[in-house]
């Protein structure tokens, strides 16, 4: 459902999805929130995003088995280890609707990038 949405908002985006998956995205998001409150929301890719000081930190999307989860190849390589047992793409991971989301993980995962942004790099 991710591709082609025309949402203007997140709160849009997320509307779209049936009540399951509205759950799911929007713990999703209050994470991201939590780890990065210095962030802004906005849609880009057509996927909820986060922006920190003008640049992509982390997206995320809504599909019928999965949340997605983008947050840059820096945060894939860092995590590679710990994000194993989900289905990846080169910056994505794939955690499905029918398992609580690896909060901890992605907590660290969104600090990371934070760090990442500002050019503290360290895990």
């Amino acid at each position: 459902m991710a591709t082609g949405s025309t949402a203007g908002t997140i709160d849009e985006y997320i509307a779209r999805f049936p009540g399951e998956t509205q759950k799911v995205l929007a713990e999703l998001r209050a994470l991201i929130k939590a780890a990065a409150p210095g962030a802004t929301e906005c849609i880009s890719y057509a996927i909820p995003t986060f922006d920190l000081n003008g640049r992509h930190l982390v997206h995320f999307a809504g599909y019928a088995r999965h949340v997605g989860f983008y947050p840059i190849p820096s945060g894939m390589e860092a995590f590679k280890e710990e994000l194993k047992p989900y289905k990846q793409g080169k910056g994505s991971a794939q955690f499905p609707l029918d398992q609580p989301l690896p909060k901890d993980l992605i907590r660290r995962i969104v600090e990371f990038r934070v760090r990442d942004n500002t050019g503290q790099r360290s895990t």
